[in-house]
């Protein structure tokens, strides 16, 4: 393996590592931490939310594990994608890699953002992360798929495995 995709490998994997580990931590504050904040923050301000109202220290909490959640899964995905350097080199892979990267920090980003200073504009940064995490995915399966391949699997596997030294 050439010293590119080792080291593409490694900072996808340890970009994806970083993340997840600061996911368990964020996960960690807004379970333990936040709640008392976000009372005397909010105190009995209430959001409507399909069509019910709702004490806002209790949704933005929620949005908050929302955050969290996500950033795990996305940065698990990263380490998947630094792992799959070994098997299959290609600009899909790293677009998809970018794409949950970005999307991480818009959509977690702006959440605790807007969670941690009340500011509700940042609400409308978060889908332009999910759009991107939706590019991600659909990259990431084009970067799996054999389709369009006019070859049999085993000629794609020698000709990736010399492509990839």
């Amino acid at each position: 393996m050439n010293s590119n995709v080792t080291s593409l490998r490694s900072w996808w994997t340890v970009t994806g590592a970083l993340l997840a580990g600061v996911a368990v931590i964020t996960g960690a504050f807004g379970a333990h931490g936040l709640p008392d904040y976000l009372q005397g923050l909010y105190g009995t301000e209430t959001r409507t939310v399909a069509g019910e109202d709702i004490l806002a220290w209790k949704k933005y909490l929620a949005d908050f594990k929302t955050a969290a959640e996500y950033q795990m899964y996305h940065g698990l995905a990263l380490v998947a994608l630094g792992l799959m350097a070994n098997y299959k080199c290609g600009r899909a892979r790293a677009v998809a890699a970018w794409f949950f990267l970005l999307g991480t920090l818009l959509f977690s980003g702006s959440l605790y953002l807007l969670v941690l200073t009340g500011q509700r504009w940042l609400g409308m940064v978060t889908p332009i992360g999910g759009m991107f995490f939706i590019f991600g995915w659909c990259s990431l399966a084009y970067t799996a798929c054999p389709c369009g391949s006019q070859r049999a699997p085993a000629e794609q596997l020698v000709e990736l495995e010399a492509t990839c030294r």
